[in-house]
């Protein structure tokens, strides 16, 4: 039995004109992209040449689930000016799939598409076209999937984009928060917004911050006792002895605080939390942030009377273990 080779023909000699010769016979035959796709064009759909502002999309249809599809064709290298169009599409026409077939896909585009995958909603589809002949058989196409969006990068950018939009609520929270605060207190002066969920600021004594916590629904002020891996000990002893005048320290905040000495955490914390809206409840934040502000200045000021005592005993105390030890 005679076995015939594969021949690669020019492309040129198969489709002489991109637009003309190979959009046409795409847009008559879409479905040799549909197992690769892992959707089913609608080849009721399909426009040519649909405007997208000053450029034309070569292949526009929709999928099974009325999703909008933009094809762009190149028959030649990839280049960054068919990139360029191609992100313009899917902006222009809301489109949630692109795809992109190149007669020869240069690796910086490779990566790029495989960038835009893992960092974006949209599914987009590299292909690289070529045309074969079997023996003298007619010539046919040769469809390969270079880079196509997986279900696992799809996942890591749908986690990007929740980390990337909580980091930007976040930052604008406490961007109003600490403009709000500089017309109430010199608490926090200089302080710069934050994309995390705390912003710190210090008591006038090393080893103890006084933090603004934001989450999603809610806020927090907090007297944060760390000063260090190196300092465990001191971190309790200031502990204990605001947790002595507890009712002293209350009673001028106003309201009763949660005393926090996990074990095996060295840190030590006063919390007060208020529940008039986070940093998604944008309506909120004017209630939230007067509520929040006003909390801290009352809590700087309820424990300032104790602070200056308690990291004299903590640090006379570390004094005296360490002549005993020696």
């Amino acid at each position: 039995m005679a076995i015939e080779r594969i021949r690669r023909v020019p492309l040129r000699e198969v489709w002489p004109h991109e637009a003309h010769n190979f959009t046409t016979w795409l847009a008559q035959n879409l479905d040799v992209l549909n197992d690769d796709l892992g959707i089913d064009l609608d080849n009721s759909t399909v426009q040519r040449e649909v405007s997208a502002g000053a450029f034309n999309v070569d292949l526009v249809v929709e999928d099974e689930n009325g999703e909008t599809v933009v094809i762009e064709n190149q028959l030649g290298r990839s280049d960054h000016d068919h990139l360029g169009k191609i992100l313009t599409y899917v902006a222009a026409l809301d489109a949630s799939v692109a795809v992109w077939i190149v007669g020869e896909p240069r690796p910086e585009h490779v990566r790029a598409v495989s960038w835009l995958n893992d960092s974006s909603p949209i599914s987009f589809y590299l292909f690289k076209i070529e045309a074969i002949r079997i023996g003298d058989s007619p010539a046919a196409p040769l469809l390969t999937l270079i880079v196509g969006p997986s279900e696992e990068g799809k996942e890591i950018a749908s986690v990007k984009r929740e980390q990337s939009e909580r980091h930007h609520a976040r930052r604008a929270f406490f961007d109003a928060l600490l403009t709000h605060a500089r017309g109430v207190t010199d608490l926090h002066a200089g302080r710069s917004p934050s994309s995390g969920p705390y912003v710190a600021g210090s008591s006038g004594q090393p080893g103890v911050n006084l933090k603004y916590g934001v989450t999603q629904h809610g806020t927090s002020v907090i007297v944060w006792i760390d000063r260090g891996p190196q300092w465990p000990g001191w971190n309790e002893a200031v502990y204990e002895h605001l947790l002595s005048r507890r009712s002293e320290i209350e009673s001028a905040f106003g309201a009763p605080l949660e005393w926090h000495a996990k074990e095996g955490n060295r840190s030590r914390k006063l919390i007060h939390l208020i529940d008039k809206g986070g940093w998604q409840d944008e309506d909120r934040w004017p209630e939230a942030i007067s509520a929040t502000v006003d909390a801290m200045v009352r809590l700087e000021a309820a424990i300032r009377p104790h602070l200056a005592e308690a990291a004299k005993r903590a640090t006379a105390a570390l004094d005296k273990a360490a002549i005993a030890d020696s």
